[in-house]
């Protein structure tokens, strides 16, 4: 399964922001630094993980030849 770079990215900063979010939102309010907080996750995220390249992909075995005899 092939993930692209873009697609990776997006998910890393949906889950960092909402992770920075839940744990902004315990006391049950949110204030200005809070949001910078989820904000910057979510910008770090996608910056990071966009940044990191995919593991190639290996190219595919050929099988060995037969040996030649001498």
């Amino acid at each position: 399964m092939r993930i692209s770079s873009i697609a990776k990215s997006i998910v890393a900063g949906v889950a960092a922001g909402s992770a920075a979010a839940v744990a902004a939102t315990q006391d049950g309010t949110l204030v200005t630094g809070e949001v910078v907080t989820i904000v910057l996750a979510v910008l770090g995220a996608w910056g990071i993980t966009y940044a990191v390249p995919n593991k190639p992909t290996p190219a595919a075995s050929t099988p060995p030849s037969e040996p030649t005899v001498l």
